[in-house]
């Protein structure tokens, strides 16, 4: 979506802030949450990321907790963009935002993007995906001056409040299932391991891929990041890596595009493994952690088709994802009940 009019930032009030001449600019496709743009002057290119239009969750879109992190995170050996600068100013754009280093690679969503991606890489690239959570997950926040980024005593009690307030919040229609597994998750919680720095929607389509070398040139999309416990971001990636299954009421899969399904690509299991070997996680209790991110990712896709239904989208595929709510939150039963 490149031109002068984009939806959600004034190319002319940017140009303005920065001191620089006229700006071109274009919308990234596929994101659902946060707006992120490509923007050059000709000479200069930025990444600058804003909330998305129209309603906003309550603790979501945080510019300046993304911000943030990523400038924490420079110089160790999890993969970032270099942060430029934060605007918390509403005047400039009509809504906080920042701007970042635009990195190499892409984002691999959707099969189509990956003909040249063999098994060999396939299974190296998800090693590398697990590997760079593992860094994540042993920076010491305190060393990185992130110390008081989150509260993770009490973390995954608050995270099952909170997700539920989101729900209520977004709640428009009849989800049959979604609060069963809400009453489920919040009489099971279970005790954390260490806390660490966590992501809160790690997954591969987060990452951005380079070719030559295959590697993961940043980690993208932070704006859930705390403090808490690491097992509810391998939870997610497991959700996310496994994908659905077929739904014949919702259809084919916009949420996980099927990407790690293509040959090489290990197992769900064969992740946590590996994750396992690294960290020495004690990853025996995961059941509880993978029906928590079929909610929490049925809370994130409900909370999209609200925005869709009230007309506050930008971009396309939003019609599709309201399909997906209730088979998440199935999935996340049938995780509850056969694994907690």
């Amino acid at each position: 979506m490149p031109g002068p009019d984009l939806p959600g930032l004034d190319l002319d009030a940017l140009a303005a802030h920065l001191g620089t001449g006229p700006l071109t600019g274009e919308l990234f496709r596929g994101g659902r949450s946060n707006l992120t743009y490509s923007v050059t002057d000709g000479t200069r290119r930025w990444v600058l990321r804003r909330p998305p239009l129209g309603h906003v969750l309550a603790t979501a879109h945080d510019m300046a907790r993304e911000f943030r992190v990523i400038s924490a995170l420079a110089g160790t050996a999890v993969p970032v963009p270099r942060a430029y600068q934060l605007v918390e100013d509403t005047a400039v754009i009509g809504a906080p935002f920042y701007l970042m280093e635009q990195m190499p690679g892409a984002a691999l969503r959707e099969r189509s993007q990956c003909p040249w991606l063999t098994p060999d890489m396939a299974r190296t690239l998800s090693q590398r995906l697990v590997d760079v959570l593992a860094d994540l997950h042993s920076v010491d926040p305190a060393t990185v001056g992130l110390e008081d980024f989150g509260r993770p005593e009490g973390f995954l009690a608050r995270q099952v409040k909170r997700w539920g307030k989101q729900l209520d919040a977004s709640r428009s229609r009849d989800l049959p299932g979604i609060d069963e597994l809400r009453d489920k998750l919040a009489a099971t919680v279970p005790d954390s391991p260490r806390a660490t720095i966590i992501h809160g929607d790690y997954r591969l389509d987060n990452a951005l891929v380079t070719q030559d070398p295959l590697d993961i040139s940043a980690v993208l999309d932070w704006e859930m990041a705390t403090l808490g416990d690491p097992l509810a971001d391998l939870g997610l990636l497991y959700v996310y890596w496994a994908g659905l299954g077929t739904d014949p009421q919702a259809g084919s899969d916009p949420i996980t595009g099927g990407v790690t399904s293509l040959p090489g690509f290990p197992t769900a299991d064969e992740l946590v493994a590996r994750y396992t070997a690294r960290t020495g996680t004690d990853t025996s209790g995961l059941g509880w952690y993978i029906a928590f991110g079929y909610f929490k990712l049925a809370v994130i896709v409900e909370g999209i088709h609200f925005r869709f239904a009230s007309g506050k989208t930008v971009g396309a595929g939003f019609e599709k994802l309201g399909a997906f709510t209730v088979p998440l939150a199935r999935q996340g039963l049938a995780a509850a009940h056969k694994e907690l």
